[in-house]
């Protein structure tokens, strides 16, 4: 597992790229485990995703900073659920939701997996995974995420490696398109259209 960078190379903000709140800052605050996920990155995957969600159901289950979620429901995202287990870090969400009038975003203080176990099944057309790399979460939310897919939905997955593509076929999940960031990988993953 990749080592977390020094404070000192951790960005202190990200913004967000598109949308309604193009360019507003988010801070990013100096919590273990906490790796935003780049603007570039976030820039990528919007331009795989298309720049407009309307109407679009997204969950951000690891949310840290808020960056995913809140880029997906300032792109129109119909309802976008943030989940972040961190008490300060939820503070600095509703914080923003606040500024932002940010009516899409709901936030949950909450284990993302057991809240993932307990959600209705089929509701979500993007879920965004990008928990701490070194927690061991990533098979296990993948897991769940699965079960919370609409039809042909995305799972947005962001690690320290490349997911096991026996794994992803063993979901029924396809890959749709990836790229890396340094010693960050990131994947589009789309649920297969039924055999």
């Amino acid at each position: 597992m990749p080592a977390r960078p020094p404070r000192s190379q951790l960005p202190r903000e990200v913004r967000i790229i598109g949308g309604q709140w193009k360019r507003t800052k988010l801070p990013v605050a100096d919590r273990p485990g906490l790796r935003p996920t780049l603007d570039r990155v976030r820039e990528t995957l919007f331009n795989w995703l298309g720049q407009d969600l309307s109407g679009w159901h997204c969950l951000d289950a690891y949310a840290g900073t808020g960056a995913l979620g809140f880029e997906a429901a300032s792109r129109g995202a119909a309802e976008v659920v943030l989940l972040e287990h961190d008490a300060a870090l939820v503070h600095q969400l509703q914080a923003l939701k606040a500024k932002l009038a940010a009516a899409s975003v709901r936030i949950e203080r909450v284990d993302a997996l057991a809240w993932m176990r307990r959600a209705p099944a089929a509701r979500f057309d993007l879920v965004l995974l990008d928990p701490p790399f070194a927690a061991g979460l990533l098979e296990p939310a993948l897991r769940e995420a699965i079960r919370l897919l609409a039809p042909e939905a995305f799972v947005y997955l962001e690690a320290g490696a490349a997911p096991d593509p026996a794994l992803l076929d063993a979901l029924g999940l396809q890959a749709y398109r990836a790229g890396r960031a340094g010693s960050v990988h990131f994947h589009l993953l789309q649920r297969a259209a039924a055999r």
